[in-house]
């Protein structure tokens, strides 16, 4: 074998393993989510392929329950899911990104545009199946989820204000979870 021969196929060498190498960190195929939740203004932006796709109004954690801010992936999902820790609350379309701390479906939709959950991201629980099924699709590995800027000092009504008629019943709490919390009192996991 002459040396330019061996060179030629050392070299050659060199370049396949580099593309091997390199073949297991390439970008996946799959679509990229970005959630970005502003506590600030109580809003979640949903981003697909860097494309805005949805604009979702939430309730982060209220005074001395406070949402993490950062920058995560989520770690585990639930289509149905009960707190363990706050009365066995509902929490349809978990989606957990630290800990205990999830993004999930509230049927407490009167709060949501204000901080009122013990850390939690809630939605309004259509907007959580959306979102579910969006990050289902995707793949967990493929969302990012960015939590910035601080909670606002008052609790902030609807921005929206009216309601269709009916809004209200289709999404309330079941009577079970309303008698847990005592008389008069609202459930507000």
């Amino acid at each position: 074998m002459s040396a330019t021969l061996w060179f030629h196929s050392r070299w050659r060498l060199r370049l396949a393993l580099l593309v091997i190498a390199l073949a297991g960190t390439a970008i996946p195929s799959s679509a990229a989510v970005l959630i970005s939740v502003d506590k600030s203004t109580q809003q979640m932006s949903v981003s697909l392929d860097g494309v805005p796709r949805y604009q979702f109004e939430v309730s982060t954690g209220r005074a001395g329950y406070g949402t993490p801010s950062g920058t995560f992936h989520p770690q585990r999902m639930a289509v149905s899911w009960f707190s363990r820790e706050y009365y066995n609350s509902p929490m349809p379309h978990s989606i957990f990104f630290r800990g205990g701390y999830a993004i999930h479906g509230s049927y407490d939709i009167n709060q949501l545009g204000g901080p009122a959950s013990h850390g939690c991201i809630r939605l309004h629980p259509a907007n959580a199946a959306t979102l579910y099924a969006l990050v289902k699709s995707a793949g967990m590995s493929a969302t990012t989820i960015v939590v910035s800027g601080s909670s606002p000092a008052a609790v902030r009504r609807s921005s929206s204000g009216l309601r269709p008629a009916g809004y209200e019943n289709q999404y309330r709490q079941p009577d079970f979870y309303q008698r847990r919390s005592g008389p008069g009192q609202p459930f507000r996991p």
